[in-house]
């Protein structure tokens, strides 16, 4: 198992950047996002312009990509009348769109610069919630048993596996349950893989399901093959006191993708701009001070973004 994975890069560099968001990205492709499947629609219609997301993020200095899986699960594809067998493929495939574009780009690369540069591919695991596509990803708001939670995510990490992700990125979790059934079904079914757990919060400091974040933080240090703890999908404003919270509950690297400010209505599925956005310039070196350490965008970031925290870090 190689546990030390992100542990072994961030000795080697302060910090590692995420790439941003995919659906923000996808839309100005002219991917049509707004269904069940969300940016995985494009899994289906237009898997070209994935991979050309997944570059401008490389380019614009990312060491991470996500995988375009994170809405993307076998029942939800036969929800949108995929075969049992097309559903596994676009899973499969979101992992090899992520690797062409890191291929690709790590080719203009000199060999030097090459093997000192970490290019990783996480595979997403989004939250029971993301497949309900009603925002129960924000409320935490549902309930299964473990083995049930299980079920679902089993055949999406096996796919990711399959198709040779770095580690897994669960994220945008909400609901404390599944997070630890998700732990035990890593440690038992994929004890290759790493993982990074991060949690959808409130502004209190709290899970979207009541769970005091700290809490949460300090449960997980018992398994070292979650390797970073953090949140994402919360306004950039929260991050440095979340930060704070966390890195009194481990000493797990802390992995933080905000989005852009910008306010979500899961009912309308719309955007409200942010007017005040303070620049990832100014605040990626508090979160780095508070103890941040793998850092990136989340909805509505883009590769402009990512570049400026790419420039940030590595001043």
């Amino acid at each position: 198992m190689n546990n030390d994975l992100l542990k072994n890069w961030l000795e080697k560099q302060s910090s590692l950047v995420l790439d941003g968001a995919m659906a923000t990205e996808l839309e100005k492709r002219g991917v049509d996002t707004d269904n069940e499947l969300w940016s995985a629609m494009a899994l289906v219609h237009d898997p070209q312009a994935i991979t050309d997301v997944h570059r401008s993020y490389f380019d614009a200095g990312a060491n991470i990509a996500i995988t375009d899986s994170y809405q993307a699960n076998v029942p939800a594809f036969l929800k949108a009348g995929l075969t049992a067998e097309q559903s596994g493929k676009m899973i499969f495939d979101s992992v090899k769109l992520a690797q062409k574009a890191r291929n690709d780009y790590a080719e203009t690369l000199e060999d030097s610069v090459r093997q000192a540069t970490p290019l990783l591919i996480a595979g997403s695991i989004g939250p029971y919630g993301a497949y309900l596509a009603d925002g129960s990803e924000y409320t935490g708001d549902y309930e299964l048993s473990a083995d049930e939670y299980k079920g679902f995510h089993r055949a999406r990490m096996q796919l990711l596996e399959e198709a040779g992700i770095d580690l897994f990125a669960f994220e945008t979790q909400p609901n404390f349950e599944e997070t630890k059934a998700l732990a035990d079904l890593l440690t038992t079914e994929f004890t290759g893989i790493p993982a990074w757990l991060s949690f959808s919060v409130t502004n209190k400091a709290e899970l979207c399901d009541g769970t005091p974040l700290k809490d949460a933080v300090d449960y997980f240090n018992q398994y070292p093959n979650i390797v970073a703890i953090g949140v994402n999908c919360t306004a950039m404003d929260n991050i440095e006191g979340l930060v704070k919270v966390i890195h009194d509950a481990t000493d797990k690297p802390i992995v933080v993708y905000p989005n852009n400010g910008d306010t979500y209505d899961p009912k309308t599925k719309t955007w409200q701009t942010n007017p005040h956005v303070v620049p990832f310039s100014e605040l990626v070196p508090k979160w780095q001070a508070a103890g941040a350490s793998l850092i990136g965008g989340c909805c509505r970031t883009t590769p402009d973004d990512i570049r400026e925290v790419a420039e940030t870090v590595r001043k």
